[in-house]
C-alpha cells in the first residue's frame, strides 16, 4: 500500500502504541528560542532535569531582542534575564547556542533550514506557532505548547495523537509575479483559516515541485 511522506516519517518514529490513537513519538530535533525554551529550560534547571538529548536541541534569542543593528541583550531589557538564563542553562547542558553577534544566530526558522538542522524525513518540534515551516524542508515539524516542551527536553520523545491527512495540489506554471504567498492565501480564502486544523498538510503538484526551498518554506509557513 503506497504511503505518503508523512506516512513515512510518523511509523519510523514510533516508539510505542500508547492506545486510543495516541503514540510516543521520538523527537529528531529540538529548536529553542528566548521566550519559551528559556522558560523550558529554567524549569529543568529548577526541577533538576537533565536534557536527554543535548546534542540534538540548538538555542537560539530571537523573540525578546532589539531588530538594531549590533544590539545586544540590554537593547530590549524585559529580554535581558530570558537571555541570561538561556545562556546560563545550555552552557550547564551542553545545548548549541547561537547567541546575539554570533554566526549562525536568527529567527529560529530561518537557522534550522540554513544551518542544516533541519533535514527531510526528520521530526521536529519547537515552541512557536511557526514551526510548520520547517515542512517546506521535508520534516514533520510541530509547534508544542510549554509543557510538551518540557517533557521533549526531559524525554526526546512526545506523546501525540495521529493527526487526519490532507493533499492540496497546486498544478500548473506560476504566472509572473506570483510567489508561494499568493498560493497559500489563495488556499485560506478558498478553505478558510480553519481548514487545516488537526490535519498533518501535504503539498503536491507541478507548481510546488518548481518552487525554492525559501518559497517552500513560506508555503508551510502560513499553513
Amino acid at each position: 500500500m503506497a504511503r505518503t511522506l508523512f506516512d513515512k516519517i510518523w511509523d519510523s518514529h514510533v516508539i510505542k502504541d500508547l492506545g486510543n490513537g495516541f503514540v510516543l513519538l521520538h523527537i529528531d530535533r529540538l529548536l529553542l528560542h528566548d521566550l519559551s525554551g528559556a522558560r523550558a529550560l529554567q524549569e529543568s534547571v529548577e526541577k533538576g532535569y537533565r536534557p536527554a538529548e543535548p546534542r540534538l536541541m540548538f538555542a537560539t534569542p530571537d523573540h525578546a531582542i532589539s531588530t538594531a543593528p549590533g544590539r545586544t541583550e540590554r537593547t530590549f531589557p524585559p529580554g535581558e534575564p530570558l537571555i541570561r538564563n538561556m545562556r546560563a542553562a545550555t552552557a550547564q547542558f551542553g545545548i548549541k547556542l547561537f547567541d546575539l553577534g554570533q554566526d549562525g544566530n536568527g529567527i529560529v526558522h530561518v537557522v534550522g533550514p540554513e544551518l542544516g538542522l533541519t533535514l527531510p524525513g526528520t521530526t521536529l518540534c519547537c515552541g512557536d506557532s511557526h514551526t510548520c515551516t520547517h515542512g517546506g524542508m521535508g520534516s514533520l515539524a510541530f509547534g508544542i505548547g510549554s509543557s510538551e516542551l518540557s517533557h521533549v527536553l526531559a524525554t526526546q520523545t512526545m506523546v501525540q495523537r495521529r493527526p487526519r491527512r490532507m493533499r492540496v495540489r497546486f498544478d500548473g506554471t506560476l504566472s509572473a509575479g506570483v510567489t508561494a504567498k499568493d498560493m497559500i492565501l489563495h488556499l485560506i480564502g478558498e478553505l478558510g483559516t480553519a481548514a487545516g486544523t488537526g490535519y498533518a498538510v501535504e503539498y503536491a503538484g507541478s507548481a510546488v515541485r518548481s518552487l525554492p526551498v525559501e518559497a517552500r518554506l513560506t508555503l508551510c509557513n502560513l499553513t
